[in-house]
Order: C-alpha cells, then sequence, then structure tokens
C-alpha cells in the first residue's frame, strides 16, 4: 500500500514536473523522423500478464522486426536523437505512465518480453510475482548491456546464456531483499549511473 502510494504522488508529479522536457523531446522525435512519438511494446509483467510498455520512440520505424535486442550504442536502426535520448535513459520517461496506470512500480524486475520470459524456469517465474520497474539491480549492473552485445559474435545467444540468468539472479536478490529502503537506495543508486 505505501508502495503504491509512492508511485503515484511521485509518477504524477514526475509527469507534470518533466512535462516541458517531455513535450521538447516529443517534438524532436516528430522532426526528425516519420512515425509515432511513443515505441509501445508488450511485456510480461506481475502474474505473468501481457501489458504495454510506454518508451519514447528511439528507432526509425520497423526496426523492432530485424531483432529484439539493440547491439551497440551506433546501432543503424538506432535515431539521432534516439542516441541521446538512450544515453541519459530519457526513452524511459514515458514510463511514468505505466507507473501511474499501475502495471508498474518505479523500482522492481525490468520486464522482459514474452520470447525471454520462455526462458525462465519454474523457479524464476517468482520474479512475476512483483510488479516490473523502471529501474532496478540488474539495469544498473548491465547498464553497458548494448555494448556487451555489440561485442560478441552472436547477440542473440550470448544475452539467453549469459546476460539474461545474471539478470534473473538479480531479480531473485531484490525479492528477496524487497522494501522501501530497498528501492530508495536502487534509485539513488541509478540517478548516480546517469550522471556518471
Amino acid at each position: 500500500m505505501i508502495k503504491r502510494s509512492f508511485d503515484i504522488v511521485f509518477s504524477s508529479l514526475g509527469l507534470i514536473l518533466f512535462l516541458p522536457l517531455l513535450l521538447i523531446i516529443a517534438f524532436l522525435i516528430k522532426l526528425e523522423s516519420q512515425g509515432p512519438i511513443f515505441f509501445r511494446q508488450s511485456r510480461v509483467g506481475k502474474n505473468n500478464r501481457d501489458f504495454k510498455i510506454f518508451k519514447f520512440r528511439t528507432m526509425f520505424i520497423g526496426s523492432d522486426k530485424k531483432g529484439l535486442l539493440t547491439v551497440g550504442n551506433r546501432d543503424p536502426r538506432v535515431t539521432k536523437v534516439g542516441y541521446f535520448l538512450r544515453k541519459y535513459k530519457l526513452d524511459e520517461l514515458p514510463q511514468l505512465i505505466n507507473v501511474l496506470l499501475g502495471n508498474m512500480s518505479f523500482v522492481g524486475p525490468r520486464p522482459e518480453v514474452r520470447h525471454y520470459v520462455n526462458f525462465y524456469s519454474e523457479s524464476d517465474l517468482k520474479i512475476l510475482s512483483v510488479k516490473p520497474g523502471i529501474t532496478d539491480y540488474a539495469s544498473i549492473h548491465f547498464r553497458n548491456e548494448v555494448e556487451l552485445l555489440r561485442e560478441s559474435e552472436n547477440p542473440e545467444k550470448f544475452y539467453i546464456e549469459h546476460i539474461l540468468p545474471d539478470k534473473i539472479a538479480l531479480n531473485k536478490k531484490y525479492i528477496e531483499q524487497n522494501s522501501l529502503l530497498t528501492d530508495i537506495k536502487i534509485i539513488f543508486k541509478t540517478l548516480l549511473t546517469i550522471i556518471n
């Protein structure tokens, strides 16, 4: 109950405070390339239910059909504005809408697409017992994920065999330590990671 109240209050404040920035970003996205402002994708949320996540569109239209993973910061599918947004995590700001709607929280396991959830073991599915979040331990640990994938000969295989298991372990760690204090610590660590 406390966590939900926290989410409602601060997602509402965030949307109000960041409104000028959100409008500027929306204008720049439309100025550079054709297509919608938002990229909406199905992700797996609490209780193994799919929901649509909101992000600012950072790729050219149809790019998601060429692969689920972004490989390297200079992936040719990413627009110039998109590169900047991704670098400073500004593409994630629209997820404040998801938090306000109640299908995400500020802190919680990052929601995966169904394709990767299908690789979860039975015990891994307990990750889906909590709401997914905008940030978590894995987001901080794998802040350079796109570069790790770029250096791999087979990004898809590398993600499934190396990155995904580590993310699952970190998500389980979060569930074991789940508390408002843990959430606040993760939020501050995330902000420090973005600044640095």
